[in-house]
């Protein structure tokens, strides 16, 4: 599946252009650049590369990374988070795809 590129406008709604670079991701978190390559190692995020192989990170990331400071916070293991993290989307994919659905007549 191809798309066309997008215009600036569109890349500033879009929550998954990889807009952050790793030290502003870091800041806007309040977290060190090592958590953020720890949520890399751990699969929870996988952010894109820019062409000099720096890393950039979506909003959508920086929510999913803000959540797993937040569990991490509460005592949770890094496992248990990413674990928390990946059922919580499962289950709003499954309520967007149930939402999609006509309803029965």
């Amino acid at each position: 599946m191809t798309s066309d590129p997008q215009t600036p406008a569109e890349r500033v709604d879009d929550e998954h252009y990889p807009a952050y670079t790793m030290g502003r991701a870091a800041e806007i978190l309040n977290v060190t650049p090592g958590f953020l390559r720890s949520l890399g190692e751990a699969r929870l995020i996988d952010p894109q590369r820019s062409a000099g192989g720096h890393r950039r990170y979506s909003r959508y990331q920086l929510h999913l990374a803000g959540r797993a400071r937040d569990l991490l916070d509460e005592g949770l293991s890094l496992d248990a988070a990413c674990r928390i993290i990946g059922l919580e989307d499962q289950l709003q994919e499954a309520r967007d795809h149930a939402s999609d659905r006509p309803e029965d007549a």
